[in-house]
This record gives structure tokens, C-alpha cells and sequence, in this order.
């Protein structure tokens, strides 16, 4: 009872620590684990046994084979062709919907949005509307396709690992019945009436972004403040008024970024973003003359004080060289919203040293809607946020790739060798088939696509492993050893003993029916990797008290574990649409909750009919 009693107490700290988003996941997990073997409830020998589990592999797989998808360009290709000429929002908003959710089903459905966002955002400026009444629909669609497959999302992976404990674990298509049930009729009801229950929230493109109200051009007076002193100092004056130099002009030559330790000259032009009511402090602060002050807040605008930026090609006491760029060094503003992954998220524009690390100005953030530019400089930026960058395109490329950001400009097509791209999709399907017809396990499977995108250059073998989910990873593999705890003390049945006595009774329909509305009500605030592992063992628990199969308790874990649709902290789709489609926290439960009803409705009769309790 002691055991009990302590590992109930560590799983409440667990879940309130997910609930309340303070520190990431995988370290709340990997806490929770340290916390169960130093109380001796998970032996210290078996403590990292999770990183081997077939579960946790699979997951790996799954994203690396995604990723060679996407090098190939065979998604973007997909989606074009099924994305058509526009006929009306509800058939555009179907038709994307329908693909989102097919392509989560087999491949990552964090990938496949980021993918399709672009798209989205596009078929709402076509169709006049703001792009959060496509976002939304299209993160709830990506969501429910991946439950339509064991591969289609972490959760079924895990129920699938519990499941082959108990006998033979599910097939590669076990969850379709029920899964397919649930995001056919959801579809349905998002595409006929869902998206008109969006809140219509401000667009967020670059007009939107309200980048400065004035972009102006500051002349260093003979005997200025600012002459002689390096950018670094001058800008430090800068923070005073809350302004940021974005630019500067020397002998008619334009340097972006310039780096912080090139010193200012007399004569010099400073470029200068700042709102109107810090000019006239910035000007009294350093000593300039105001050149220029009328660049409007659209994006033309930026991209006409930015033409021909050279690049810098000297030191602070070496000789100074400008050399004019290229039409390829032009300054670009480019949109970007940081994944909830991203290694951007906690960190700051200083601390990233975009300017002399990466060529780039951070000109605004927009999160949840509204734009900063108050101490923009040391804004942490949070995930879901959208950044409006300042900068080459191979800047920005570079960037993006390296910082894990989405752009919401649209994609080029890019298909290297059309000869790849049929290998990557044939591969995949090789795979699915294999595991779906029993010829190999499904992790056995993935493992060897995996091997082979690497030998056939799909994926470069020394980017193979970058493209993993390493929190996920983390996640999984720390819960495993937790959820066997729950069962191994006992702790797991005295939460089915209090969940039947209190609620249920004998009634395996009421138990049934309570085991999904808690497991989605845990996902709408937790990982719902970590709410698949916490819950099946009380899944199991609940089964067992009743005499009943638990293979339709399982399975409405895998539902209710994938139904996160009333915040956007619940999934990491939620999370990347909240900048770009100017979304309050708030704003989710208005569709969420009558979908998160009709899930309820649909999937219990289903359960009941698909997977028999007797």
C-alpha cells in the first residue's frame, strides 16, 4: 500500500508538472522516472529498458521516413494535385481536411501539418477568408487521421506495446474501424459546419505584422554620440527608446545585420525600426538627423529600403570593403512560426546572435495574435509564435533548417529525381505491408526502410538521426518503465476500483464511456503520449475488475488520447497554428468541444460494435 500510495503521489506531481507546461515533457518524465527507482518502484537494472522498447523505435522510424517523404518533394506534389482550382470554402476546406488526414495517417502528423500549412493559408486568401478558419479544421484533421493507423501517432504505438503484454499486439490496421468511423464523421462536421464556428481572428501576414510604424534613415552628425563607438554600443543607448538598428548605409552601399563590433562612422546612415513616439527620443539620445521617417508598414515598403544590401567584408581595424550583393543577397522578409520542438523556443533574438551568427534582423513577433516590439530583442520566443525575419533567403533557409521553424510562405516544388521520390513511396508502402500482413513485426519493418533510405541517399546518412523527435523519444521511453509501476503495485487497480465504485458501478458501457472522457480530458492539457501511457494501465485495471476484454478499453485510450482539441497546449498541431492564425487560448473549445461531443458519441457505439466487451 506504502509503493501505492508513493507512485500515485510522484504520477499527481507528473501530471500537474505536464498541466502546467513550466518545464518540457521529456524532463518531467525523465524526473518522474528518477523519482519511481530512488523509491525503489522501478528497479534501477530495468530503468532505461524503455529506449529498446519496440514503441519507442517505431516512433524514430516513423519520422525519419516521414522526413524522406519530404526531401523528395512527393507530399508537396500530392497536395497540389489534390488541392485544386478554387469552387467554394467548404469543398476546399474538405479536400484539405481529407489529405491532411491521410497523410497523418501514415506518416508524422506534426509533419504533415507543417507541410500543408502553406497550402492552407494560401486557399484562405483565395477564398477571402482569415487563415485561421483553414488552420484549425486542418490541425483537428491531421489529428484525427492519426488515429487511423497503429503508425499514425505515438498513442496507438504505446497501446499497441500494452496490448502485446497481454496477448498479440494490434495490426497495422486494428485501429481503422473505430479510427476511420470517428475522423469521417468529424471531417464531415468541420467541413459543413466547423470552420463557421472559428473565430475569425486577424490575418497574420506581413501587412498584419505592423513591422514599425516607421523604417527611418538617422544621419550621424559630425560630433555625434554615436561616432566612433561600435553598433553594439550605440545600440545599447538604443534599448533606452526601444529602438533597433536594422541596417546601416556607408559611401551609398547598404549592410544588413551589420555585425556588433563595426564601429560608426560620421556621415554614417543608420536604418532604424522604431515606433513613432521613441524617434524623437533616439534622435536627442545619439545626436542624428532624421533623413528619412515615412516607410509605411507593408511589406514593399521593407523590401524597398532593403535593395542591394551588401554584405560586410571587413573587421573593426582592418580596411573596410563594401561589396554590393547580387540579386540572391537581396533582403527578403520572410513569415516564421517556431515548431513546439523548435530549439528556438525559451530563447531570445540576443541570445540567438542573429545578426553576426546568421545574417538576420527579427523584425516583430506575433503570439496569440498580437505583435511585440517592446524589448523585442530580448523576447523569449514561445512556440506557435510567428516571426517576421529580415534577410537572404539562404539566410533564412539556412535558419529555418537549423532552428526548426515552418515557413508560411509557400513551397517551391522540388523534386531532385522523380526515380527517388517513386523509391521513397514504394519503400513506405513495402513497409506498411509487410507489418500489416504479419510478415514482420511492424518495428522490424521501419527499421529496414529506415536502413534502406539511408543506403539509397532518401535521407543522407549523416542527417539520418536529426530528424528524430529526440523529446518524444525521451518522453516514451522514460514513461514505459512508470506505467509498468502502476501495474506491478497495484496502483493501476485501486484507480479502476475508485473510478467503478465512485461512477460506473458494473456497468462496463458507463466504464467504457468514463475511460475516453478522461483519457481526452488528460490529453487536452498533456502529451498525449504520456496520457496513452499513464491510462492504459488503469485501462487494463478497469477490464479486469469487470471481467471484460480490455482490448475496447485500449482502444478508447488510443481515441481519447488523439482527441486533443480544446487547447492549444494539447497537441503540437494546436500549438503551430496559434500565431498564424492569430488564435486565443480560448478560441479552441468553441469547435473543439462539440467535436470532442460527436467523438464520444461515434467512437462508443463503435468500440462496442468492432472490439466486443464479452
Amino acid at each position: 500500500m506504502n509503493d501505492q500510495l508513493v507512485l500515485l503521489s510522484i504520477v499527481v506531481v507528473m501530471i500537474t508538472l505536464f498541466i502546467s507546461g513550466k518545464w518540457r515533457h521529456d524532463l518531467v518524465a525523465l524526473g518522474c522516472l528518477i523519482a519511481c527507482i530512488i523509491a525503489g518502484l522501478v528497479p534501477a537494472s530495468d530503468a532505461f529498458q524503455g529506449f529498446g522498447h519496440p514503441a519507442v523505435i517505431t516512433v524514430a522510424c516513423v519520422l525519419i521516413l516521414s522526413q524522406g517523404l519530404t526531401n523528395t518533394g512527393v507530399i508537396d506534389v500530392f497536395a497540389r494535385r489534390i488541392i485544386g482550382p478554387s469552387v467554394s470554402p467548404t469543398i476546399n476546406i474538405a479536400a484539405l481536411m481529407m489529405l491532411g488526414a491521410v497523410l497523418s495517417a501514415f506518416i508524422n502528423n506534426v509533419g504533415a501539418m507543417a507541410l500543408l500549412m502553406p497550402v492552407a493559408i494560401k486557399l484562405a486568401a483565395r477564398n477571402d477568408l482569415p487563415p485561421g478558419k483553414m488552420l484549425m479544421p486542418l490541425a483537428f484533421a491531421t489529428i484525427l487521421g492519426g488515429m487511423t493507423t497503429m503508425i499514425g501517432t505515438p498513442p496507438n504505438l504505446i497501446v499497441a506495446g500494452f496490448r502485446a503484454e497481454l496477448s498479440d499486439s494490434f495490426g497495422m490496421f486494428d485501429f481503422t474501424p473505430v479510427g476511420l468511423s470517428v475522423a469521417v464523421t468529424c471531417i464531415v462536421f468541420l467541413a459543413l459546419l466547423g470552420w463557421r464556428m472559428v473565430p475569425a481572428r486577424q490575418q497574420s501576414d506581413a501587412s498584419s505584422f505592423d513591422t514599425g510604424t516607421y523604417l527611418a534613415e538617422l544621419q550621424v552628425l559630425e560630433g555625434s554620440k554615436a561616432a566612433g563607438r561600435t553598433i553594439a554600443a550605440v545600440q545599447n543607448r538604443l534599448d533606452e527608446a526601444d529602438g533597433q538598428i536594422v541596417g546601416m548605409v556607408r559611401n551609398e552601399f547598404r549592410v544588413l545585420a551589420p555585425t556588433p563590433n563595426r564601429k560608426v562612422l560620421e556621415g554614417d546612415l543608420l536604418i532604424i525600426e522604431a515606433d513613432p513616439e521613441s524617434l524623437s527620443s533616439i534622435i536627442s539620445l545619439i545626436d542624428v538627423a532624421l533623413v528619412e521617417s515615412d516607410r509605411e508598414r507593408d511589406k514593399e515598403s521593407h523590401q524597398e529600403i532593403d535593395k542591394d544590401i551588401g554584405e560586410e567584408r571587413s573587421d573593426e581595424d582592418g580596411p573596410e570593403r563594401e561589396k554590393r550583393s547580387d540579386a540572391s543577397d537581396e533582403a527578403d522578409l520572410s513569415e516564421l512560426v517556431a515548431m513546439p520542438n523548435s530549439s528556438l523556443v525559451g530563447r531570445t533574438a540576443e541570445e540567438l546572435s542573429l545578426g553576426p551568427s546568421h545574417g538576420l534582423n527579427l523584425l516583430a513577433i506575433t503570439r496569440q495574435g498580437r505583435r511585440s516590439i517592446k524589448r523585442l530583442r530580448y523576447t523569449a520566443i514561445q512556440a506557435g509564435d510567428v516571426m517576421l525575419l529580415q534577410g537572404s533567403s539562404q539566410a533564412i533557409g539556412d535558419f529555418t533548417s537549423t532552428f526548426g521553424a515552418v515557413p508560411l510562405a509557400e513551397r517551391a516544388v522540388s523534386i531532385p529525381d522523380r526515380k527517388r521520390a517513386s523509391a521513397a513511396v514504394v519503400i513506405l508502402l513495402g513497409a506498411i505491408a509487410l507489418s500489416a500482413i504479419g510478415a514482420l513485426p511492424a518495428v522490424v519493418a521501419f527499421a529496414g526502410a529506415m536502413l534502406i533510405y539511408g543506403l539509397a541517399g532518401i535521407i543522407r546518412p549523416r542527417n539520418l538521426y536529426d530528424v528524430v523527435d529526440w523529446p518524444v523519444i525521451v518522453l516514451l521511453a522514460a514513461l514505459l518503465p512508470v506505467a509498468g509501476a502502476m501495474t506491478t503495485t497495484g496502483a493501476a487497480d485501486e484507480i479502476a476500483n475508485a473510478m467503478l465504485n465512485l461512477f460506473a458501478g458494473d456497468n462496463a458501457v458507463i466504464a467504457l464511456t468514463l475511460v475516453l472522457v478522461v483519457t481526452m480530458t488528460l490529453s487536452d492539457f498533456m502529451n498525449n503520449a504520456a496520457t496513452a501511457a499513464v491510462m492504459c494501465p488503469i485501462a487494463i485495471g478497469v477490464a479486469n475488475q469487470l471481467g471484460v476484454s480490455p482490448d475496447s478499453f485500449l482502444m478508447a485510450v488510443a481515441i481519447g488520447a488523439s482527441c486533443a482539441m480544446l487547447t492549444p497546449i494539447g497537441h503540437q498541431n494546436n500549438t503551430l497554428i496559434l500565431g498564424p492564425g492569430g488564435f486565443r487560448f480560448g478560441d479552441y473549445w468553441r469547435v473543439g468541444l462539440p467535436l470532442e461531443i460527436l467523438v464520444v458519441v461515434i467512437s462508443v457505439p463503435m468500440l462496442l460494435l468492432v472490439w466486443p466487451l464479452g
